[in-house]
């Protein structure tokens, strides 16, 4: 009776053909998926939720997440945990422009999301008046576990390719529209492409 090789005994070696198949694309998505670096924006409260997410309880690890870089260039997920001021508004564009690409960003909370209960003119209401945002945790402050839910979400589009797809169909990423120079009354409001 001849022995049949099984790869559960023989390993890659009892295969009969020895090669993978796959779309590359397909590849690249999931190893960006499963290797991003965040960049931290930590503003207010939800701050103190990020880093508990970052801790040993909830093992950003497993999602290829562990480092937290402190320069953009090395990052290419942005959270923003906190309400964004006015005067905070231009900091947060530029790192987001030095973030390598492609780049996706979480809005953490319902002061990042929406402003929040600061409905005036020092906070900026809602993130996404300044860079496009991918994937929104809502809360005051979101739960670590409301956090990692996010980044779930977001690994998911990734992975899928989705993401990609409406940049594509957008034109990219933030469009801004400003009022011309000298011009007197209600400036044209920041319009962006809708990801």
């Amino acid at each position: 009776m001849a022995s049949t090789a099984t790869f559960s005994t023989d390993g890659i070696a009892g295969l009969e053909h020895n090669f993978l198949t796959g779309k590359l694309e397909d590849l690249v998505r999931w190893a960006r998926s499963r290797s991003s670096w965040p960049a931290t924006f930590g503003l207010a409260c939800c701050a103190i939720e990020m880093m508990a997410a970052g801790g040993p309880h909830y093992d950003m690890a497993r999602f290829g997440m562990e480092v937290f870089r402190a320069s953009p260039r090395q990052a290419d997920i942005m959270i923003v945990a906190g309400r964004v001021s006015q005067k905070m508004a231009p900091v947060l564009r530029q790192i987001h422009d030095q973030m390598m690409e492609p780049k996706w960003v979480i809005s953490m909370g319902v002061c990042a999301s929406s402003g929040g209960m600061f409905n005036n003119y020092a906070i900026v209401q809602g993130v996404d008046e300044v860079v496009p945002v991918d994937v929104y945790a809502p809360g005051c402050p979101p739960s670590p576990e409301t956090l990692m839910q996010a980044i779930v979400t977001l690994h998911g589009l990734i992975q899928t390719g989705e993401i990609m797809r409406r940049r594509d169909e957008n034109g990219g990423g933030a469009r801004i529209e400003l009022a011309e120079p000298g011009s007197v009354g209600t400036p044209t409001p920041v319009t962006f492409g809708s990801r």
